[in-house]
């Protein structure tokens, strides 16, 4: 450590907002270099090479072959995919001095399938599995929380190319299980949850979540079954429906100064005349409407209207899922100007859907089920209708899933209560099928001698962000913890003897015949650092084996600690090699 490249530092950067970023800027891993990049320095690099030697053999062993492609990529094939245009804002698009376009690749199935368009043309040639790790741009709006959510990240993206939607299947369990391996090997928990393609297309669909509290992702898990989803991929149970019958008429009631739902609930239930007849009405029997603009790729804007029970809010990365590539915003004062039969606070279903005065889509949740009779608004200020019953006085659009999930909600499988957690996506397969084979015409002659268009897969692994995954699952009050694979080295040892006393030549000779043994090893042999400081250095670099050189050492003795336990074993100098060898392995 004393011809180390490394500054670590008592104070968190006062842009962290995570415990993985600050812990890996003060340990002197990373460095910022601009918004959403990061270098890596010398115990940095080490680490992610870890996580990626790991990956790379995981790919390998499960027979995948690796290519490479260049990050810098042409404008045409996206542009025939359509994500030239789909990726809106979040695309790196530049001009060479020709004026040509080109992109940073957010990822690369266009390429991939070029790929093998050019080189294979018989069912024979397939199944087909390649991969590459690759460094991928994104310009995120906000990037944020060092590692996890970058302009600038390393990916690991492979592919796979069946004949038939069977052989997408196999690769598909084939890809699932050596991810299940890969991040076995990484010491990262996980859940394997059912989510939403998003920009990647495809149909089936599984993200592999580590579970941290500061993670963007949200997911439930039942608590009964094996059921597990991110919340935009939730599909809500919907009640049975009821029967109209004798259901009450619906009337327009005067419901003054009620612009927000708890206002109405407060007044309906101190009208007598009002008043449910076996219980207080709650938000749940209100039928919200918001209104959306949704923002699409080539520019062009629209409404939507979503229907929801009063007592949840529009989960927007719910609806954005819904509607992509569309962006959701906001509707404006100025949009309510435009459609004058919206009346914000009263907006009802009399003037949504296409049919009526402002023809804007009209989306309902699934629990708005034909008999269902909900308290909405009735388009004019001051005014709500009642016993508004789904199927006999309105008729929405369609069904969207954009509703809040709320911890106890029914298990979409048994019914079960759902709990809620939240994660960090580390892993993605997909089965994305024809959209990029038939768009960039990526067909094989089948055994009929007949083109067939190839169904594909894709699968991503996120490689440095895996570094920040595994920082931010294991870490105590005293810095980091890394598992013993991903650490920069297996044993770190500290020196706290003076220059003249026999512990620096009794370090140097441990750790020499441990690098002789096999083991990676960090000694702490700066001269004129405090041993306080070199053992909080040891706390926060987070190896996972600290050996001390110190006082013991009169006794014939050398102190060795596991950092995570924190559990300590005085060990003879002549024991000490053959001790760590089986501590380490």
């Amino acid at each position: 450590m004393s011809t180390l490249f490394l500054r670590t530092l008592r104070e968190d950067p006062s842009d962290a907002e995570v415990p993985s970023h600050r812990l890996l800027v003060r340990g002197g891993y990373i460095r910022r270099a601009a918004p959403g990049g990061y270098t890596w320095l010398p115990l940095g690099w080490i680490v992610y090479r870890n996580v990626e030697r790991i990956v790379r053999e995981e790919m390998d062993a499960a027979g995948f072959q690796e290519v490479h492609f260049p990050a810098l990529l042409p404008r045409e094939p996206y542009e025939t995919s359509n994500r030239w245009t789909e990726y809106g804002d979040n695309l790196f698009r530049l001009k060479d001095r020709r004026g040509n376009d080109f992109l940073l690749a957010p990822t690369h199935e266009e390429m991939f399938t070029l790929l093998v368009k050019d080189l294979y043309s018989s069912y024979k040639d397939l199944p087909l599995h390649i991969y590459q790790i690759q460094t991928k741009f994104r310009d995120e709006a906000r990037p944020r929380a060092g590692l996890l959510r970058g302009r600038e990240f390393v990916m690991k993206d492979s592919y796979s190319f069946d004949i038939d939607d069977e052989g997408l299947q196999r690769s598909y369990e084939l890809h699932r299980d050596a991810y299940i391996k890969t991040f076995d090997r990484l010491g990262l928990p996980y859940v394997i949850v059912s989510a939403m393609s998003g920009a990647m297309g495809g149909s089936a669909s599984e993200e592999f979540l580590a579970p941290i509290d500061v993670g963007e992702d949200t997911f439930v898990r039942c608590t009964n079954c094996d059921y597990a989803a991110n919340t935009e991929a939730v599909r809500v149970r919907p009640p049975d429906p009821i029967a109209i019958g004798d259901l009450p008429a619906s009337r327009v009631v005067d419901t003054p100064e009620t612009p927000t739902i708890q206002t109405l609930v407060d007044l309906i239930n101190a009208r007598s005349d009002l008043r449910h007849p076996d219980r207080d009405w709650t938000a749940a029997d209100t039928l919200k409407n918001v209104i959306v603009k949704l923002k699409h790729p080539d520019g062009t804007t629209s409404a939507l209207a979503v229907g929801l029970p009063g007592d949840r809010e529009v989960d927007l990365k719910r609806l954005e899922a819904q509607v992509s590539p569309a962006e959701v915003g906001v509707f404006e004062p100025e949009d309510f100007a435009k459609n004058p039969a919206l009346v914000k606070g009263y907006i009802g279903p009399g003037s949504l859907g296409e049919n009526n005065s402002s023809g804007i889509a009209f989306l309902v949740d699934p629990r708005v089920v034909e008999g269902s009779a909900w308290i909405t608004g009735a388009d004019t200020p001051g005014h709500h209708v009642m016993h508004l019953t789904m199927g006999r006085d309105f008729t929405p659009d369609g069904v969207i899933e954009a509703a809040e999930i709320h911890g106890g909600d029914p298990c979409p499988n048994c019914g079960a209560a759902l709990e809620i957690a939240r994660g960090i996506e580390i892993g993605h397969i997909f089965q994305l099928g024809r959209r990029y084979a038939n768009a960039l015409g990526l067909t094989v002659l089948d055994q009929n001698g007949k083109q067939q268009v190839v169904t594909m897969g894709s699968y991503g692994i996120g490689v440095s962000r895996a570094v920040a995954a595994i920082a931010e699952t294991g870490y105590d009050d005293k810095g980091l913890c890394w598992p013993r694979e991903i650490s920069p080295a297996d044993v770190h040892i500290v020196v706290t003897g003076k220059p003249t006393d026999p512990t620096g030549p009794a370090a140097e000779e441990l750790a020499a015949a441990l690098e002789v043994a096999g083991l990676r090893v960090l000694l702490d042999d700066r001269i004129g650092v405090s041993p306080g400081v070199k053992f909080n250095d040891a706390e926060l670099l987070g190896v996972p084996t600290i050996v001390v050189v110190g006082k013991g050492l009169a006794n014939a003795t050398f102190e060795v600690k596991d950092r995570k336990s924190g559990n300590r074993t005085d060990v003879p100098v002549g024991e000490a090699v053959a001790h760590l060898l089986d501590v380490c392995r």
